[in-house]
């Protein structure tokens, strides 16, 4: 057995990497990941919790086969990864890929399980990644290979140097720069084949293949990623047809894997031709065996009544499950949960109950419904639901503003359906299957649970009110992924941006923990200005967040709250907006609107608890109109004096060491309304025709930039 690894920690200060609460005893193969060196792990930084070694109640799916289950299916994977390889040729139609495809629930990710560990048990796993959606990078193609290659180096130490040298030449190798297929042949595919030259190839000649195990393909989100893994990896088979590696792939069947998956070289295998009933109630009576002899009531019933549960039982059980394990094993933990203070019934009460449930979303609905009543319930499931990566409880409570006890209380009836942590600090809550994601967020399906795209809005609320806490922490989860569930709600193409703004504004309850509501929707209202908001072919909602961002602006001021104080004068975080161009009509409603806006927040600068620091905020503000006539008359170097910068042609926004305060907006709408004042008296139109305002992003220079007189191109 190898020595235990080292303890080894991020420093805090490291920056294009998470591994999450991990030390690095990760196993491949049958080495620990940290027999290889330490550098080349970190360069490489691979997904850890991705792998078949991960802790599984923290990182789903924690599914395996039931002893002496699913032997058939089995049986036929490693017959096919185990062939000889002797009988390899140029012309061989020996396929390397297997495809294992089946219904959601149909028990494809505990037959995966099952294959890496006996693959591993006979040195012989290269590695293997299990896609899980709503689990940060888990869902995603961009470290994918890295987390192989972190694999292969340690399952075969020799291939580590052939890794090294190919970062070495190709620094480019770990960003997003390269593509996938590039990636996979320089740091997968070369140094595997590298590695085996010679006497290891001549041992796997008898032993039998290499296996990659990939499980969960349907749960990547990255659609083109898949297929660009799928083609290549094809093109790399038949440039090698001899090479000693196979690779399973577990999915269900999406159009965009099977259109790419649908070829000679591929191994078929379909889990709806391997009846599961037989295996299912082997699974049940073990399962039931083994809960009565925990549970004193169960036993209680079985010395006054007999067997529980009855044949009958079981037949009826097994029928009514139609083969799904997801169903089977959700069914059997919604049987044997505790009573609860609001559910007093027993496992015999429950066990004819589940009988009259149709399918597994009813059951989901009828294990949801036991928590609905209590506080925070929309806000805790959405938010579980829709989270970039899992979250144990209190970081669930301090992210939503509530307290611990409060999120224990919902999922506590939940448990058939959620793995709940015992200890609320570490430990993250999943969900059982993805497959309860799926029901909440269809509306078909889940109906008064719906979980809507548009929540992630609200979660962005909570991500940006989280960074004004007492308890903020620099790496929070807040600070790392306000800027995702931002333009995951933008992004969102099912809702309309203007009526789910509203509808946002009109449902949140007044908070007196949190920051204030109209704080935040000024901020994020400028951010989709300024950066990145809805499609440019939406002008209204372009002028509907210039106007509203005004008045949410006055709103916020306005309110009698410590944490208004600190948006106002600290330096918030900046998140990397989008290459944006976009152009609106700056009428002269939109001008007055504007104007109104800045008076009042003017007045309200004198307010105790405002800190603008800028006294002469009113008497600017009044006075505008009265400049602009004074410059028109005057030189121009007389103007470019003018503190507005009236005359300049555009107003530009650089934000020094990537951050802003919010009084940067309190800047930019007063140079709007001066800038247009002084356009108007400058044409002296009446009535004063609507102007080209053009917004900007300058990557290279790290500005934004408006301007009613430059119209930019949209290939900049």
């Amino acid at each position: 057995m190898a020595d235990k690894p080292p303890h080894v920690e991020i420093l805090s200060g490291a920056h294009g990497f998470r591994i999450d609460k991990q030390t690095i005893n990760f196993v491949a193969g049958n080495q620990y990941l940290s027999n290889v060196k330490p550098d080349l792990i970190f360069r490489l930084n691979p997904i850890l919790d991705a792998s078949h070694t991960r802790n599984r109640k923290n990182s789903p799916p924690d599914s395996e086969c039931f002893p002496g289950t699913r032997t058939k299916v089995i049986e036929n994977i490693t017959t096919w990864a185990s062939s000889s390889l002797v009988l390899y040729t140029k012309i061989t139609t020996t396929a390397h890929i297997y495809w294992l495809h089946g219904f959601v629930g149909s028990g494809k990710s505990a037959i995966s399980l099952e294959i890496t560990r006996i693959f591993q048990s006979s040195g012989r796993l290269l590695g293997s990644f299990f896609f899980l959606r709503g689990a940060g990078d888990r869902n995603r193609m961009n470290r994918f290979a890295v987390t192989l290659a972190s694999q292969l180096a340690a399952a075969i130490p020799g291939s580590a140097q052939f890794i090294e040298a190919a970062v070495k030449a190709e620094p480019g190798l770990l960003t997003d720069r390269v593509s996938l297929g590039r990636q996979l042949e320089r740091l997968v595919y070369e140094p595997f084949q590298a590695a085996i030259r010679g006497g290891l190839f001549l041992k796997t000649l008898f032993k039998g293949a290499f296996l990659i195990v990939i499980d969960g393909l349907d749960e990547c989100e990255d659609k083109q990623g898949v297929q660009e893994f799928i083609d290549h990896t094809f093109e790399f088979f038949k440039k090698h047809p001899s090479i000693p590696l196979r690779i399973l792939i577990a999915s269900r069947v999406e159009q965009h894997i099977r259109a790419h998956l649908k070829s000679d070289g591929v191994l078929v295998g379909n889990l709806d031709d391997h009846p599961s009933d037989d295996d299912i109630e082997s699974f049940l009576k073990g399962s039931f065996q083994m809960a009565a002899k925990r549970d004193l009531i169960i036993q209680a019933y079985i010395q006054a009544h007999g067997n529980w549960p009855t044949q009958s039982h079981m037949s009826s059980l097994i029928k009514h499950i139609g083969g799904s394990f997801v169903l089977a094993s959700t069914i059997f933990k919604f049987i044997i949960q505790p009573a609860t203070e609001d559910d007093l019934s027993t496992p015999m009460d429950r066990l004819p109950l589940t009988l009259e449930i149709n399918g597994l979303d009813a059951l989901y609905a009828q294990t949801l419904a036991r928590s609905q009543h209590y506080p925070h319930f929309p806000d805790i499931i959405s938010t579980i639901a829709l989270l970039y990566h899992p979250l144990p409880v209190v970081s669930l409570a301090d992210l939503l503003g509530v307290e611990a006890f409060e999120v224990i209380q919902v999922l506590l009836n939940l448990q058939a359906i959620l793995h709940v942590p015992g200890c609320d600090e570490e430990g993250d809550v999943t969900f059982c299957h993805t497959s309860l994601r799926d029901f909440l967020t269809t509306e078909s399906r889940s109906g008064p649970f719906f979980v809507p795209y548009s929540y992630h809005l609200t979660l962005s609320y909570h991500c940006f009110s989280s960074t004004f806490e007492r308890n903020y922490r620099y790496d929070s989860y807040g600070r790392e992924r306000f800027n995702w569930h931002r333009l995951s709600f933008i992004e969102g193409d099912s809702y309309d941006f203007v009526s789910e703004v509203e509808q946002f504004k009109a449902r949140q309850p007044a908070r007196t923990n949190r920051l204030p509501i109209p704080a935040f929707l000024c901020s994020v209202l400028f951010y989709f200005l300024s950066f990145h908001g809805p499609p440019v072919s939406n002008p209204d909602a372009s002028l509907y967040m210039l106007t509203e961002c005004a008045k949410q602006f006055v709103l916020a001021v306005q309110c009698p709250d410590d944490c208004i104080g600190l948006w106002l004068e600290d330096r918030l975080p900046y998140f990397v907006p989008m290459l944006e161009f976009k152009t609106l009509q700056f009428t002269k409603h939109t001008c007055d609107t504007l104007q109104d806006c800045l008076i009042q927040l003017a007045s309200a600068a004198v307010h105790p608890k405002v800190l603008f620091k800028r006294p002469s905020s009113l008497f600017r503000i009044l006075t505008i109109t009265a400049q602009v006539r004074e410059i028109i008359g005057q030189p121009r170097s007389t103007g470019e004096q003018i503190e507005f910068n009236i005359l300049n042609q555009k107003y530009t926004w650089r934000r020094p060491e990537s951050l802003w305060r919010s009084n940067d907006v309190f800047n930019m709408l007063e140079w709007m309304v001066a800038r247009a004042q002084y356009k108007w008296e400058e044409r002296k139109a009446n009535p004063c025709p609507p102007l080209t305002l053009s917004i900007f992003y300058n990557r290279k220079e790290d500005a934004t930039a408006f301007s009613y007189d430059v119209v930019w191109p949209k290939g900049i």
